[in-house]
């Protein structure tokens, strides 16, 4: 289990104060633990947060602080996009969790490598229930199955944990391959009889004028 160094903090303390400190503000909660402001250093808490996700138990450690917890939320700065607040759920230990974790694809596809189809990714994470021991940190999908284009992955054909039970129906698609197919560039027909009218047309315009140019006889 991931171990986090935390401070509490005083709801006084400025903000862009803590953050110019080189740390992330951050707050606590949960059923049996009341909202509880903490502070920790930024730099660990980002390598935290690409290796953990959001579904990794994590242990916050600190004076007056003991606790498990998932990052449930995280506020990024609009401008370069880099965290400058969080949030962690408390959990209970004997309690199931709902959760979305990750989905992790290996292997090579037939219908991708031989037919030069397209991955279609329909799920990027999927939502699970377990007890917090037995969450796992992604689940893998080997799309080697994807032999044509037919072939599908479903929910129900991924491998889960012990202890691990789906969230969602078993028959949603998780992966498939596209079969890309050639535009055909369909020319318009050609109307032949306004080209005629057109014709005709041009044809009794130049007699007209021919007549109106005649000499008059005296």
């Amino acid at each position: 289990m991931i171990t986090l160094e935390v401070e509490k903090r005083d709801l006084k303390e400025g903000l862009a104060k803590i953050r110019q400190e080189g740390k992330i503000p951050a707050v606590y909660y949960g059923k049996k633990e009341k909202s509880t402001p903490i502070k920790l250093p930024f730099n660990v808490f980002e390598k935290t947060l690409k290796t953990a996700g959001e579904s990794t138990i994590i242990h916050l450690k600190g004076e007056g602080v003991d606790v498990d917890a998932l990052i449930v939320d995280v506020d990024y700065d609009p401008v370069t996009d880099k965290p400058r607040h969080a949030d962690f759920h408390a959990i209970e230990k004997d309690k199931k969790l709902e959760v979305e974790v990750p989905l992790e694809f290996i292997g090579v596809a037939p219908a991708v490598k031989d037919l030069g189809g397209i991955l279609v990714k329909v799920m990027h994470e999927i939502e699970i229930e377990a007890l917090p021991k037995d969450l796992p940190h992604n689940l893998v999908v080997d799309i080697s199955t994807l032999v044509n284009f037919e072939s599908v992955i479903t929910a129900g054909d991924l491998k889960l944990p012990s202890g691990v039970e789906l969230k969602v129906k078993a028959d949603e698609i998780v992966a498939s391959v596209y079969e890309p197919k050639e535009e055909v560039v369909e020319e318009a027909p050609v109307d032949l009889s306004t080209i005629e009218v057109a014709k005709k047309g041009k044809e009794a315009k130049e007699g007209g004028e021919g007549e109106a140019e005649a000499p008059k006889k005296d």
